[in-house]
């Protein structure tokens, strides 16, 4: 079946296709005829329709699934961590760090004087390339020489970093579930998303094996407290992954380690002493505030410079008023001890809720990070639901989901905010809401 498509040069093709989509015959999600089939139908040449779809590829139309097709594209918009806009609930699915936990700035604002900066200069402050060269080479001693880029966060710093690799269409291994602005990353740079599976202990092995079977032409991995799931790589598990990656050099791989000096867990890298293209990346807005936008990326030469070319002084380049204010923060031995405090106190909150959730019947692990992965053993957002008529607002896994799966049994909450009396409540609420939707459940099936 051809939807009605017409044409006979791959031009045509692809705007009568273009046209379908727009006037809602061919939907979000919908398949398009195999490439034969289809040139089949028009009787036109293969290679003509192989020429349409990839027009409609790049222009970000159709996507393409390997082996599971093409299909029209979902440009319904990814969910977006923070806040969400107009509710009066209690919301418990921010992603937000604790404000009372994010470090004045108003002393290190009074000592960072100096003079202005102008075109030409070097794009990274010196002091801040000191400090941060020293951080990043306590985990990176076998990955080889590297150099530092300053960007404007984490987010852009993968955009950045994939847009200089990779052109549209593009295979791009993720966590799955994943981390919303990475999701929301590969979506507008019009790459094709490979989901990789991640457990207690990280990306998985046969995942991420599969992926580069499939032609990923780069890997985007969280080493600790993964979003949503809080899970940190083992030592041994990051062992494995480093074999597996050792047959593919060239894949970049990039590693987003967002929750880095917050983080309880040991840090454990994919990146062998062999591996060619790679990028570690530490932002520092969990533990010094969102709006302090700065991320230190360290990586290869080769990805430094080309990194370094979108970023050229004048136009992209991250204020040095922003990174002497980063030095400032992180050379003070007061703040240094407010971080530690501000990671302890996530872990510490977060073990406490999941101990809440367990005496209330509702299995839990607290991870890593500042959200829990709560499993459920019905559909989460049947919860959420009932959880909105209890006053809450949690998000469902099924936000963060990277392939195409069964409806998520995962509650994503944030809780470390909540006092005590709150964070009870949340756990009761939560338990009988679980009770309902599978007491509901049982009925229709019996029924």
């Amino acid at each position: 079946m051809n939807h009605g498509i017409s044409g006979r040069t791959a031009s045509e093709i692809a705007e009568s296709l273009r046209g379908l989509v727009e006037r809602g015959t061919l939907r979000p999600g919908d398949p398009l005829p195999p490439v034969r089939a289809l040139a089949e139908s028009l009787g036109v040449n293969r290679n003509t329709t192989v020429a349409a779809y990839r027009q409609l590829t790049q222009a970000g139309v159709v996507v393409t699934r390997g082996r599971g097709g093409t299909h029209v594209a979902d440009r319904s918009p990814v969910a977006q961590e923070g806040f969400a806009a107009d509710s009066v609930l209690r919301d418990v699915g921010t992603g937000n760090p604790d404000p009372d936990l994010i470090p004045d700035p108003s002393k290190a604002l009074r000592s960072m004087a100096g003079r202005p900066v102008l075109y030409g200069e070097p794009v990274i402050d010196p002091g801040l390339e000191s400090w941060a060269g020293a951080w990043m080479q306590r985990d990176l001693a076998s990955a080889g020489p590297f150099r530092l880029t300053i960007t404007s966060g984490a987010a852009d710093a993968v955009e950045r970093l994939l847009a200089q690799s990779l052109t549209r269409d593009d295979a791009v291994a993720l966590e799955d579930p994943c981390f919303l602005a990475s999701i929301h990353t590969v979506r507008l740079g019009g790459y094709r998303p490979v989901p990789v599976p991640v457990d207690a202990e990280g990306m998985t092995v046969d995942g991420l094996r599969d992926a580069l079977e499939q032609g990923v032409r780069a890997v985007v991995c969280t080493p600790r407290a993964q979003n949503p799931t809080g899970a940190s790589l083992t030592e041994q598990r990051a062992a494995q992954l480093r074999d597996v990656l050792a047959d593919h050099p060239y894949v970049l791989v990039i590693e987003d380690d967002h929750f880095s000096l917050l983080s309880q867990r040991p840090f454990y890298s994919l990146i062998g002493p062999r591996h060619r293209r790679w990028a570690l990346i530490r932002s520092v807005s969990k533990f010094l505030g969102p709006d302090m936008c700065l991320a230190v990326t360290a990586s290869d030469p080769d990805t430094a410079e080309r990194l370094a070319m979108r970023l050229t002084p004048g136009t992209t380049w991250v204020s040095h008023l922003l990174q002497r204010l980063t030095l400032a923060l992180v050379t003070d031995a007061d703040v240094m001890r407010d971080i530690d405090r501000a990671g302890a106190h996530y872990a510490a909150r977060n073990a406490a809720f999941a101990a809440r959730l367990i005496a209330h019947g509702v299995p839990a692990e607290p991870g890593d990070g500042l959200n829990l992965w709560v499993a459920l053993p019905v559909p989460a957002r049947a919860v959420a639901d009932r959880l909105m008529r209890r006053g809450w607002l949690a998000r469902s896994g099924d936000e963060f989901l990277v392939g195409d799966a069964d409806p998520s049994e995962r509650l994503r909450l944030t809780v470390h905010d909540l006092n005590d009396a709150d964070a009870e409540q949340l756990a009761v609420d939560i338990a009988a809401a679980v009770h309902a939707v599978a007491g509901r459940r049982l009925a229709a099936e019996v029924g």
